[in-house]
């Protein structure tokens, strides 16, 4: 009570105003626009927050499936090989932001079964290495990542690759490459036959459906290189991956090109990005509705209250006071709405695990399903920047809202107010 007596005029008449009004139906009326007006800023704030964490959920979820067979860093000599990997690698691992390092080398043939053709990336590894730089091995449904050995041509396919060229543990695939040999007849491609020992399934189509890896040392015989094609490197935070490949080219000795994760996928992280900015511009419509009622809502509190206004301007309030008294109101409207929103949004977005199967369960329907999608719930990371970004354009849209009412108010002249008073 204190505190209310302490405060400026302007402050107590706006915080009336914005309060239910109990002796008028009409006051009560443009109360109860004041509340819906006070929701839909609510509603289009806690469903912006909930959108956008679902997409980061997504994001996130995409992006760990994609680098549960993908490094964070690949190292590349410029010379195309790079016989003195073990070196390079304790220069890598010199660094204290990177965890692993592993040998690898790639290139890109056609997987041949019966009249069955699939484009792939044949990736040759060192089995006991690459548990150090990918979770590939821990994706394995069939068969087994360690029958990967030397000299014995074996190979392990993505399951989609598998299924599409109808191929099981034990049996033949022939992979073709670009790099051919010439015979009397012309250039041919090379070929050979390899033997399924593993399938995994890393959750990301493009890799279950055109990814393929054999040991590095068959994959050097049919390429006919020396040495491995460059590092595959794991950090411990992978999100420092641009910064530390910029350090490790300045530590590292020799010619070598650096790849961070972000780029080898630009494209994707691209296209992710400019749907969430998109997102977030249509789903701000929603708060840019609300804060229209807003508009109306104060209009119709000045029409009202212009008998109030006229008696404050003869008791010596001035025209900037008055637009006070209406903005202020305007704006504990938009603030509570904007509260309430980020309360519901964040409550959501935290749950959002408990409450989707809840809907599912009522309404008898899968909205993700597994065979589709590869995920089967509604992932959420809930994201702190996005929750206060959206709070500040919440606020700023409900305060531009009060401007024009509030001026409108500040114009009434007391003469003509009063005049049927």
């Amino acid at each position: 009570m204190g505190i209310t007596k302490n405060l400026p005029f302007e402050w107590l008449v706006g915080l009336r105003y914005t309060r239910a009004g109990k002796r008028s139906g009409r006051n009560s009326f443009i109360s109860f626009i004041s509340l819906i007006s006070m929701a839909g800023i609510g509603l289009g704030v806690a469903a912006l927050i909930v959108v956008l964490s679902v997409m980061n959920g997504f994001q996130k979820e995409v992006t760990d499936r994609m680098l549960s067979v993908l490094a964070h860093i690949e190292v590349f000599d410029a010379r195309g090989e790079m016989p003195d990997w073990q070196h390079a690698a304790k220069e890598a691992l010199a660094n204290p932001e990177v965890k692993g390092a592993a040998p690898f080398v790639e290139t890109q043939g056609m997987l041949i079964r019966d009249d069955v053709l699939r484009p792939s990336v044949i990736r040759g590894v060192l089995p006991e290495e690459e548990a150090n730089v990918s979770d590939v091995i821990s994706k394995v449904k069939r068969g087994s990542f360690g029958a990967l050995q030397a000299g014995q041509f074996n190979i392990v396919l993505g399951i989609e690759l598998a299924r599409a060229l109808h191929v099981n543990i034990g049996e033949k695939v022939t992979l073709a490459l670009a790099q051919g040999q010439i015979t009397p007849a012309g250039m041919l491609p090379r070929l050979r036959s390899f033997t399924v020992v593993g399938i995994f399934e890393a959750g990301h189509n493009e890799f279950d459906s055109g990814l393929a890896f054999v040991h590095m040392t068959d994959a050097e015989k049919l390429l006919r290189l020396d040495a491995p094609s460059g590092l595959r490197l794991r950090l411990h935070d992978m999100h420092r991956a641009p910064q530390v490949a910029q350090d490790l080219k300045k530590t590292m000795s020799g010619d070598l090109i650096m790849q961070d994760w972000s780029k080898l996928n630009a494209n994707w992280f691209a296209a992710v990005q400019t749907e969430k900015h998109m997102m977030f511009i249509i789903l701000t419509l929603i708060i840019a509705v609300a804060a229209f009622n807003l508009v109306s809502t104060l209009v119709m509190t000045v029409t009202d209250k212009q008998a109030d206004i006229a008696i404050l301007r003869t008791l010596g309030a001035s025209p900037r006071s008055i637009m006070k008294i209406f903005m202020i109101q305007g704006a504990l409207v938009g603030i509570l709405g904007t509260l309430c929103g980020v309360g519901a949004g964040v409550l959501v977005a935290l749950n959002i695990d408990v409450i989707v199967p809840f809907i599912e369960h009522i309404l008898g329907v899968q909205f993700l399903s597994k065979d589709i999608y590869y995920i089967s719930t509604v992932p959420s990371d809930l994201r702190w920047p996005d929750v206060y970004k959206i709070g500040v354009v919440a606020v700023i849209l409900a305060f531009l809202a009060t401007i024009y009412p509030s001026w409108w108010a500040a114009r009434v002249k007391p003469a003509e107010a009063l005049r049927y008073e």
